[in-house]
Formats: C-alpha cells, sequence, structure tokens
C-alpha cells in the first residue's frame, strides 16, 4: 500500500513526468542515432564505389586508347583503388550492354557492389542493403589540330623560338611526355587553340587569346599511319642527281609530266624553276634542296622522300631543305593513296636529321607536310597562303610567321584532324 501511494506521489510530480518522459523517449533516440549512423556509413560506400567505378572505368579506355586490355587495367585499377570489400565479381564490360555507350567499342563500363551487415541496422534487417556503383568511360573526338607532334620521349614536340608569330584557326598537339611538352619561347607569339599534350603544356604571356590548355592527354594518333611504306627498291629507271640551276638574271626551266611515278636519285637541287605534272615523285636518298632562287610549281602532287635501302639503312632516307627566298606553290592530291599529302618521309627514317620547310610572300601550300620520325622545322614569312595546311612531325618547330587558318576547299582531299581523349559519359 505504501508503495502506492509512492507512485501516485511521483505521478502527481511534474519533474516526475519528465523523467517518466525521457524514459519512454530513449529507445527512439537511441535508434534514430543508430539508424543515422549507418545510413551515414551507406553513403560512405556509395561515394568509395562511385569513385573506384569512375577510376576503373577511366583506367579501362585509357588501355583501349593504347591499343591495349581494357579488363585487364580497369581489373588492376579496381584492386588499386579498393576502399571498401566488394561482395561481388566486378562487372566490366566492352562494348557496354546498356546506358550510355550501349554497343560502343570505344567505350567501357565498369559495375561493382558491396554488401555488409551493420550493428543497429542488421536487429531489423533480415539481409543488408547492396551498395552499388556503375560507371562509363570511352574515348571520344575532341579538339581540332593543325599541328601534330609525334615525339614520345620527354623532349619537347613543339617548339616556338625567336619572333616567331603563330596563328591558326585550329590546335596544336604533341605526345610528347615532357614537363613542358610545347615550348613558346623568347618573344614568340601564338594564337592557336587547344594546346594538348602527354605531358605538361606551361600557360606563358606568349598565349594570346582564350587558349584552351590540356595537358595529361592521351596520345594522338597518327593521321596517317594507314598510308603505306614506299618503296622503289627494284626501280631502275631513276633520273640520277637531278638539278636545274639559275641562268643569267633569269632561271632555267623545267617540267616533269609523269605517266607514272617518277623516281629521282642522288639529290635534287633547285636554284631555277621546276613544274611538276600531277603525280607521285619519289626522291631516293641525299636531300631535296631548293635554294633562294628556286621555283616549283605543282598541283596534285605528294614529294615522298625515301631511299632504295630504307629497310636496311634508314639513315639514307631523303630530307628536304628550302630556302626562305624560294617560291614554292604546291597542292596535294585530292584522292588516292596521298591523298592530302604534299610532302611524305618514309616513316622508317632514322631520327636525328632536320627537314627545313620555307617559301617566300608568294608561296601557297594546300596539303600536309609528313615527316613522322623526323624533326621538321616551318619558317613562315607574311603573305605565304598557308590557309589550308597541316604539318605532322615527330618534332615540329616554329620560326618567322605561320599563318593556318584551318580553311581547305570541300574537294581538296586537304582537312585538319580531329583528336580524341578519355571522358567519362555515364
Amino acid at each position: 500500500m505504501r508503495a502506492f501511494v509512492k507512485l501516485l506521489e511521483l505521478a502527481r510530480a511534474s519533474r516526475g513526468n519528465v523523467i517518466v518522459a525521457a524514459a519512454a523517449s530513449l529507445p527512439v533516440v537511441i535508434g534514430s542515432a543508430g539508424l543515422a549512423t549507418d545510413t551515414l556509413q551507406w553513403v560512405l560506400w556509395k561515394r568509395q564505389l562511385q569513385r573506384q567505378a569512375d577510376s576503373a572505368a577511366l583506367s579501362g579506355a585509357f588501355a583501349l586508347a593504347q591499343g591495349k586490355s581494357a579488363s585487364t587495367s580497369a581489373t588492376a585499377d579496381i584492386a588499386r583503388t579498393a576502399e571498401v570489400a566488394l561482395t561481388a565479381a566486378p562487372l566490366i564490360e566492352t562494348p557496354p550492354s546498356t546506358g550510355a555507350g550501349a554497343g560502343n567499342t570505344n567505350a567501357v563500363r565498369v559495375a561493382v557492389q558491396t554488401s555488409h551487415s551493420l550493428a543497429f541496422s542488421s536487429l531489423f534487417l533480415v539481409t543488408p542493403p547492396t551498395i552499388k556503383a556503375e560507371s562509363t568511360a570511352a574515348v571520344v573526338q575532341d579538339g581540332h589540330y593543325c599541328v601534330i607532334a609525334l615525339e614520345p620521349t620527354t623532349m619537347a614536340g613543339i617548339t616556338m623560338t625567336g619572333s616567331s608569330t603563330v596563328n591558326m584557326g585550329c590546335g596544336m598537339a604533341t605526345n610528347s611526355r615532357s614537363s613542358n611538352a610545347v615550348s613558346a619561347g623568347g618573344n614568340s607569339s601564338i594564337t592557336a587553340t587547344p594546346i594538348a599534350a602527354v605531358g605538361t603544356v606551361v600557360p606563358s604571356g606568349n598565349y594570346n587569346g582564350d587558349t584552351v590548355f590540356k595537358s595529361h592527354q592521351i596520345p594522338q594518333a597518327d593521321p596517317f599511319a594507314s598510308v603505306p611504306d614506299p618503296d622503289i627498291s627494284t626501280r631502275t629507271d631513276c633520273v640520277s642527281s637531278y638539278s636545274i640551276g639559275p641562268h643569267g638574271n633569269g632561271s632555267l626551266t623545267s617540267s616533269f609530266n609523269p605517266a607514272t611515278a617518277t623516281c629521282l636519285t642522288g639529290g635534287v637541287d633547285i636554284k631555277g624553276t621546276l613544274t611538276l605534272g600531277a603525280g607521285i615523285y619519289y626522291v631516293d636518298g641525299s636531300t631535296f634542296s631548293v635554294g633562294s632562287q628556286g621555283k616549283i610549281v605543282g598541283q596534285n602532287v605528294t614529294i615522298i622522300l625515301t631511299s632504295k635501302d630504307a629497310a636496311t639503312k634508314p639513315a639514307t632516307i631523303a630530307t628536304v631543305t628550302m630556302n626562305g627566298g624560294a617560291e614554292i606553290n604546291l597542292s596535294a592530291p585530292s584522292d588516292g593513296t596521298y591523298q592530302g599529302l604534299i610532302f611524305y618521309q618514309d616513316r622508317r627514317a632514322a631520327d636525328g636529321s632536320a627537314n627545313k620547310v620555307n617559301g617566300n610572300t608568294n608561296s601557297f601550300y594546300q596539303g600536309a607536310l609528313y615527316f613522322p620520325k623526323q624533326q621538321v622545322t616551318f619558317n613562315g614569312t607574311a603573305g605565304m597562303s598557308t590557309d589550308c595546311m597541316q604539318i605532322v612531325g615527330r618534332r615540329v618547330e616554329f620560326l618567322g610567321n605561320s599563318s593556318i587558318q584551318n580553311v581547305c576547299p570541300a574537294a581538296s582531299g586537304a582537312h585538319s584532324f580531329t583528336g580524341t581523349a578519355v571522358r567519362l559519359i555515364g
């Protein structure tokens, strides 16, 4: 009886009511705190899995861009970036079967998941929730380039020196891994975008306008990689040591109108005027040289710098040297094997030799200069017409004034190159 009275007194006391209410709500408070803690852990796992999926998809796409196994690269990346234990084997698809990039052979989809019991939520859940994340990355088209340097080492790929002025309606890219892959020194002035490199592009006051700098990009493909290696090893009809010299106040004039591809051996030295009929011209070893008084005219022409011994003696492959006063008027073929190529140096050439392409104010180039294994130096001149010119070299150097506006006639066979990059697409 006495105990019952005590309870009635406690119930009538306001302070006692607070204690009772607090005691009654304690399970709710504890439950809320426990659920909040488990929810935060689930959110953390979701973020960790998403980072893991994104990284693995990108790694797989980078591998695809380099001709390697996307699955092997993505699997290794998943192991390297693991922050939470997976409870099922990761799914790696190339091409993806669903979602963004479905059916795209240049895309990689990665899906990962985990499921672990937590102390509080396991009191109410028969099975723990499954946390999932997926990501898709792909090699996509990105940027338009008129200049590509294929240099794969830590040497600078593209160099602008002295007081050179480079004005382009397109971009420049290099595969150089250098910390200064595109070097703009001296008083050079560059207007071009984007500027891309496998290594680092260092912004400076030499760049004008809203230049977009892209460091640490995937290597750009050789746009002329499918063009076959030249073979003149069995030719017996090559014209030996071809030369045109100046004559009085004018120059001697000569011309070729080849029914078949013409072969010139032992060097070519042009100090007069040479007219080239439409066709292919092989230069077997030594140097294709154009003096300051020289003039070359040719439409639908490709000049191939090679050697009969190219397969065994790469150092014998021909080079080109043009003096600044020369007048060069050349356009590439609009179709055929060498479509879009003005100069094509055999890709078996040994690095070490330099090629110099110049021209006076009356010069005209329409097409590409292709020197995949050697350096090419282009010394532009104010007034030179190079609106539709492309340069692909192992290394590319600019001197003088160069203006490439990336404007090519529709039927010319010449055009800028579309670059590639790796991006998350889903």
